[in-house]
């Protein structure tokens, strides 16, 4: 059995009450939630900016400004 066969039969296998249960009893601490949005910015901050300026030099290449 390969990886993702046993990764389908683990997820195939709880309810949703157990799957529910399991997100619940992760609870976040204090202070995670500004950690993971800090982290969105930093990985697709960069991203944004690269196709903004992309954007904004085909937007002047094609003299559309």
């Amino acid at each position: 059995m390969n990886f993702f066969e046993r990764w389908r039969s683990l997820q195939q296998n709880k309810t949703k009450e157990e799957l529910d249960a399991h997100y619940k009893s992760m609870e976040l601490e204090k202070g995670d939630l500004l950690k993971m949005i800090i982290a969105g910015f930093v990985t697709f901050g960069p991203l944004l900016l690269v196709v903004i300026l992309i954007s904004f030099v085909m937007l002047l290449l094609f003299r559309a400004i």
